[in-house]
């Protein structure tokens, strides 16, 4: 049996320069505690090809390294995380990249650089920490990497780090920022010949006057001048030149007469000792102010493209902007992109790739946006395909019952998010978020499809809303989707509502039912709430964030009322016709499960059967039982008798086989197996009893085989929807760890294990199996953000 990763759904964690485009055209980014790794190009459209593993906290940042190729290792990136480690990958290697984790801080890691020194061939790495301390770190003989040296910055915090080596002298220079308003420089330097080589500051960079959040320097072409860029909280970007010099004497002043004042560009110098006691000369001058962005200035980056050079900011004004310089040498601004619409709070950074003709920026939302230059027309920069994912812990997914065509994810981020695959006629199918029914309210917690186009959520309130799928949506996913028999979709497009909106100061989606083009009155809603209204879309590839966000959502048709505390899990029957929900408990009254009929939208029942909350409920595919699993350590079954529900068995708390918390449970799909998990690491399989025995009457269930896993807690489990071929039922089962394991139900004999790489870094909480499809295919979600399918090839 073998298993491949068809999707994975992550965000990029919402912290500056967590992403970095590296030479061989992948990019990398922080997702979570892990880095994902997508190929921008895979097929004509992009996918996460693999994920790395290995801090134990929040990724801070992630740094390519360029040209590191040589040496130690072979190391090619870096990534700075809260565990206050800083790891060098070598994701070159095959069966996994080699880590060196660099461990010396006492806080989190927020700023990584790394450089090849060109004198030694070594790597020298720079970290920068929450701990008000800047390490140094050099290779040693031993193959290992221990710190030479820690700058303390006393109070300080560092936001941007960046090392490069000086002409002439080849001394390494390290510029770095703190919560000041300066841009500070130390060069690596002996001071006697006993000495070894240490950072020693020589000048600081003054003239914004807020943070300094963003570095980036690049080798001026033709020239022996370096170029150090520096993007402030105070809107502007500053351009400095690095050049060397032959003596300390100052060049002459530049002056210009303006309004009868002298503007005078100050140039500072400072001196460089080398290695053999030589002396290099440097002088330092402000090339440039580039003022555009209305709003804090979060990455700079430099590219070399056709012999000229650009220069990428990113701002939290929602825009990225190329800067170039004109044959004056004055800096323009040649290209501006970015959000139009959705309720976004701008980007956190943005690179160029390697060679220049793409841009890609990340958002505040964990979002990604990317933009290609037209080959034909160029200064034409297209929006290329991307895909995204939630920037917080996943915590239900259900398939649409109707063909299993896409897979509904809910999330702590208080968005519900269609994830389907686009079927092209030339190139491979691929996987893209389509939708985003609901992008408002609280932290959700569950959800189930009554059908295909009919949704109920609920989240950490009282209540359960119902979502239909409006007629463009509809028609958008049929297209990129290529559904061909849909008779529910008929319906939909011929009787709902086009699209939906967020009035201002909302929380319903309100539908939308014809698009309004007012003549002159601008105090109309779509004008003085731009970023809230739909406007009907045309889809011929999957839609870009602000689309997303602003045109795709889903209008909310009722709410239910019934609960008096926070819900916490719901389900509905085979036929959509009824809605089982449970809230959290601290008494039987409060952890009565309440039965809606969708008719109505009534409670018809209320089942008592619990004493906590009910962690997770789920209907027979046949319709005529209903289990529920608690906190109270114990699992219910309810049968259905004529028009109603009635409880037929309930396990044991304190002889029952379960001696923890039951997170999780499903059925088989012919009805006549159930499973349950618990943090006790038992999964427990129940097989459909004979209802009497020498005349008395038994539970309508047994078990029929107990798994036990120890030091694990089984948070997640599903069935496959079909058997084996030797007649054995295959259950996933997903652990707190975020490992995946497939048994076949007999024994439970271990068929498949999906570690952490390729299954989840922190706990699993949902998995289930595509209905309607030849092979196996399963989904599963976790509290790290990722949503992911895989193809189970037996």
């Amino acid at each position: 049996m073998s298993v491949e990763t068809i999707y994975t759904s992550a965000a990029c964690n919402r912290t500056p320069d967590s992403l970095d485009w590296g030479p061989d055209g992948l990019i990398y980014f922080a997702a979570n505690n892990a880095i994902a790794v997508f190929d921008p190009k895979y097929h004509g459209s992009v996918k996460i090809v693999r994920t790395l593993i290995g801090h134990k906290a929040r990724v801070n940042t992630v740094r390519v390294v360029r040209d590191g190729s040589e040496c130690h290792g072979g190391i090619n990136l870096l990534s700075g995380s809260d565990d206050g480690t800083c790891i060098l990958w070598n994701t070159k290697q095959d069966g996994g990249a080699v880590r060196f984790i660099l461990k010396g801080h006492t806080k989190g890691v927020t700023a990584v650089d790394a450089l090849v020194d060109t004198a030694t061939n070594n790597l020298i790495v720079a970290t920068g920490s929450v701990d008000s301390s800047i390490k140094l770190w050099q290779a040693t003989a031993e193959s290992t990497f221990e710190c030479t040296q820690t700058i303390d910055l006393r109070s300080g915090l560092t936001f941007a780090m960046k090392l490069f080596c000086l002409p002439r002298s080849n001394a390494v220079m390290l510029a770095y920022t703190t919560d000041t308003d300066v841009v500070k420089l130390c060069v690596r330097q002996k001071r006697t010949e006993a000495d070894e080589a240490t950072f020693e500051p020589v000048e600081q960079l003054k003239g914004h006057c807020d943070w300094v959040r963003g570095l980036d320097c690049i080798q001026l072409p033709d020239s022996e001048d370096w170029l150090l860029a520096s993007s402030s909280q105070d809107t502007f970007i500053r351009l400095w030149r690095i050049s060397p010099r032959a003596s300390l004497q100052k060049q002459k002043e530049f002056k210009e007469i303006l309004l009868e004042e002298d503007i005078t560009l100050e140039e500072r110098t400072f001196t460089v000792r080398a290695a053999d006691g030589a002396e290099y000369h440097y002088a330092l001058s402000l090339e440039s102010v580039l003022q555009g962005h209305e709003g804090w200035v979060y990455g700079v980056h430099f590219c070399m493209r056709d012999g000229k050079l650009h220069l990428l900011s990113s701002s939290i004004d929602k825009s990225l902007t190329v800067w170039t310089p004109s044959e004056s040498g004055v800096w323009v601004e040649s290209v501006r992109v970015g959000e139009v619409g959705g309720s976004s709070l701008g980007f956190y950074g943005g690179k160029f790739s390697p060679d220049g003709s793409s841009i890609i920026g990340h958002g505040f939302q964990g979002s990604f946006h990317l933009w290609r230059e037209d080959a034909e027309q160029p200064g034409l920069w297209k929006p290329g395909t991307i895909l995204g994912g939630h920037f917080g812990g996943v915590r239900d997914l259900a398939w649409d019952p109707a063909g299993g065509m896409y897979v509904v994810t809910l999330s702590a981020d208080q968005t519900t998010r269609i994830h389907a695959p686009w079927s092209r006629p030339e190139g491979e199918e691929t996987w893209h978020e389509l939708g985003r029914p609901q992008v408002h309210g609280y932290d959700m917690q569950c959800l189930t499809l009554l059908s295909r186009y009919r949704l109920a959520s609920a989240a950490e309130e009282k209540i359960i809303r119902i979502f239909q799928a409006p007629s463009n949506f509809v028609q958008n996913f049929r297209a990129l989707c290529g559904v061909v028999t849909d008779p529910e979709g008929d319906a939909v497009v011929e009787s709902n509502p086009m699209g939906a909106s967020v009035p201002s100061l909302g929380l319903s989606n309100k539908a939308v039912f014809e698009v309004e083009t007012p003549e002159t009155d601008s105090r109309h809603i779509k004008d003085m709430y731009p970023e809230h209204y739909f406007s009907p879309i045309a889809l011929e590839s999957p839609p870009a964030e602000e689309t997303l966000m602003q045109n795709t959502l889903w209008p909310e048709i009722q709410k239910l009322y019934g609960h008096g505390n926070e819900l916490y899990a719901i389900a509905s029957s085979p036929d959509g016709a009824l809605i089982a929900s449970g809230c959290r408990a601290t008494s039987t009254d409060q952890a009565q499960i309440l039965l809606w009929d969708t008719a109505s939208w009534r409670v018809v029942q209320q089942l008592t059967a619990h004493q906590l909350t009910v962690t997770q409920l789920a209907f027979a595919p046949d319709g005529q039982h209903l289990l529920s699993v608690s906190r109270d350590r114990t699992f219910s079954v309810f049968r259905r008798v004529s028009s109603a529900f009635e409880l037929v068995m309930r396990s044991d708390k304190t002889k029952g086989v379960h001696t923890r918390i039951i997170w999780c449970c499903d059925w088989s799909h012919d009805s006549q197996r159930f499973a349950t998990g618990s943090r006790d690491g038992k999964v427990v399989a129940w097989k459909a009893a004979n209802e009497e025995s020498n005349g008395a009457a038994v539970a309508p269930f047994e078990q029929a085989g107990v798994l036990e896993l120890k030091n694990e807690s089984i948070t997640a489990v599903a069935f496959g929807r079909r058997k084996l071929s030797d007649g054995r039922y295959l259950v996933a089962v997903g652990l707190e760890s975020g490992v995946i394991k497939l048994y076949a139900l007999g024994q439970w004999d271990l068929l498949l294990n999906i570690s952490e790489d390729h299954a989840h870094h922190l706990t699993v909480k949902r998995l289930s199996f595509r209905p309607h499809v030849e092979q196996h295919q399963l989904a599963s979600c976790g509290e790290d953000g990722l949503v992911r399918v895989y193809s189970i090839k037996l």
